[in-house]
């Protein structure tokens, strides 16, 4: 009798392998060797067979214990399929490994006749908001088209609600392929898993149990969301065929850009012309916010791109709690139209400061003599 391969070694894995490890590398080979994808090689199927044993054992814990202890002889019957083995003889494999089957091949769990309908498919609506409206939330209506259960038949897709048993599934709802051991199940393609198809069709729509329509729907929207964040609203998607659950409505935010503020996370930013006489003096001005004007003190020789902060004016949190700044940065204007009076007023402070007096000129003018000198 040959000699039984150890089976951490069939998977690729240690012998400390997580769960979440083991069903990685399951999966991994369980594609690689797979019947479908191997037709007429026995080597492929001999090697799928082996890593399906390999991994019926060692995803029991009670089995890896005892394979961990005392090896293939700890398993009974030799260790291979058989008494205590899962697969007795390798039936039908999917009643163990479902979720993987599931997630590698599409084939779900068996179904049945009187199993759920088809849920709904989940919408998206795109709703524009003001920079007001997304800062301090708001409450609003929209109007979704989407399509709605039909009236006439209640959603059922049929004239008179009758239903017969699906004539390919023969009412299980699944469809059964076997290929040498192996055996799989998938939901029936004509029925979708129901065991079931529609006799006489509803003329109004078409058996599928909706129809076009239009829902007008109320809406709140939370302070603090900005530009893609999603509002979910369950059970106002698409409804189901033939009188399935509804799937779920998304609303994606697009925050219309303010003339004014812009956002930094939290904070509200805005820049804030202010005049040569106000930097060079001080003053106190009016600063526009998002609640209206509030005063700022601008003080004496304040230069072009100083921020100032104005706490707690800026966008509320999400959460509720606390709220940001708003960031104030001024800019100086240089005027651009002078009087006669203005002109000779100015000439006038430019000869008592001098050019080379003046700190930013006289630095300039120092590099330019140790240059030149």
């Amino acid at each position: 009798m040959a000699t039984k391969k150890d089976y951490y070694e069939l998977l690729g894995v240690a012998r400390t392998a997580t769960p979440q490890e083991l069903k990685s590398a399951y999966r991994k080979l369980a594609v690689q060797y797979h019947p479908d994808k191997n037709p007429g090689n026995a080597e492929a199927e001999e090697r799928f067979k082996e890593v399906s044993e390999a991994y019926a054992v060692l995803a029991d814990e009670e089995k890896r214990a005892a394979y961990d202890r005392f090896g293939h002889a700890g398993l009974g019957a030799g260790g291979g399929p058989g008494d205590g083995f899962p697969f007795g003889g390798f039936g039908n494999i999917n009643d163990i490994f479902g979720d993987i089957f599931g997630e590698v091949f599409g084939m779900g769990g068996q179904r049945r006749r009187g199993a759920p309908r088809n849920r709904g498919a989940d919408l998206r609506y795109n709703l524009e908001v003001s920079f007001e409206e997304a800062a301090f939330g708001c409450e609003t209506r929209v109007r979704v088209p989407r399509p709605k259960r039909c009236e006439k038949c209640q959603g059922s897709g049929s004239k008179g609600g009758r239903e017969t048993s699906c004539p390919t599934c023969h009412g299980t709802g699944e469809q059964r392929f076997q290929q040498g051991f192996f055996a799989v199940a998938r939901s029936c393609s004509r029925c979708g898993g129901t065991g079931s198809v529609i006799a006489d069709p509803c003329d109004a729509c078409r058996g599928h149990g909706r129809v076009e329509g239009e829902a007008e729907l109320s809406l709140r929207i939370p302070p603090g969301l900005e530009t893609g964040s999603r509002i979910r609203l369950s059970g106002e998607g698409e409804p189901g065929e033939r009188g399935g659950p509804p799937g779920d409505l998304y609303v994606v935010l697009h925050v219309r850009e303010h003339p004014i503020f812009r956002r930094e996370d939290q904070n509200v930013v805005c820049d804030m012309p202010i005049s040569f006489a106000q930097a060079a003096l001080g003053a106190q001005i009016d600063v526009p916010t998002l609640e209206g004007k509030v005063k700022m003190k601008i003080p004496a020789a304040t230069q072009t791109g100083r921020v100032f902060r104005l706490r707690e004016k800026g966008i509320p949190s999400t959460n509720g709690h606390g709220r940001g700044d708003q960031l104030v940065r001024v800019t100086v204007e240089t005027p651009t139209q002078l009087t006669r009076e203005q002109r000779d007023l100015l000439e006038r402070f430019a000869q008592l400061s001098g050019e080379e007096t003046h700190p930013q000129s006289k630095s300039f003018l120092e590099k330019v003599r140790e240059l030149f000198g």
